[in-house]
């Protein structure tokens, strides 16, 4: 299981959605199952390990390599390397929505777990594969 810093916490703790917060938490004890990275706080994010990136204009940045956000209307997993590459999976996953990099699922309950986790590992191994990020 994963040390939550106390950053983290507190915004799980201010969901007031009581479904959602223990989502949230069963979608931390995965994704550092996967990432082996603690969480941190990305704004309303919840991310697992970093990465660097460039963009041919000039414009660089961090962002996480696989994370989530517990929003009000749905939680919204983050595949980083695009759904795109996940339409058989993402077709066995369950109840949600996706677009371009994000799943929506309503509750956990809606989906199955299993097939979560390899998405999100399938992502995840994606990203760290990667010899530079240029976009």
């Amino acid at each position: 299981m994963a040390e939550i810093p106390k950053e983290v916490r507190d915004f799980l703790e201010a969901i007031e959605n009581k479904t959602r917060r223990t989502d949230s938490e069963t979608l931390i004890d995965l994704y550092f199952r996967v990432s082996g990275h603690p969480p941190v706080l990305w704004g309303t994010m919840v991310g697992f390990d970093a990465y660097d990136y460039r963009y041919e204009s000039g414009h660089e940045g961090r962002s996480f390599l696989a994370g989530f956000s517990p929003r009000k209307a749905n939680l919204v997993v983050y595949l980083t390397s695009g759904t795109e590459h996940y339409p058989e999976l993402l077709s066995k996953l369950g109840k949600h929505k996706s677009a371009v990099s994000c799943v929506y699922i309503n509750k956990l309950a809606d989906v199955d777990l299993e097939v979560l986790e390899k998405v999100i590992t399938l992502s995840y191994k994606d990203m760290k594969s990667r010899d530079h990020f240029a976009c």
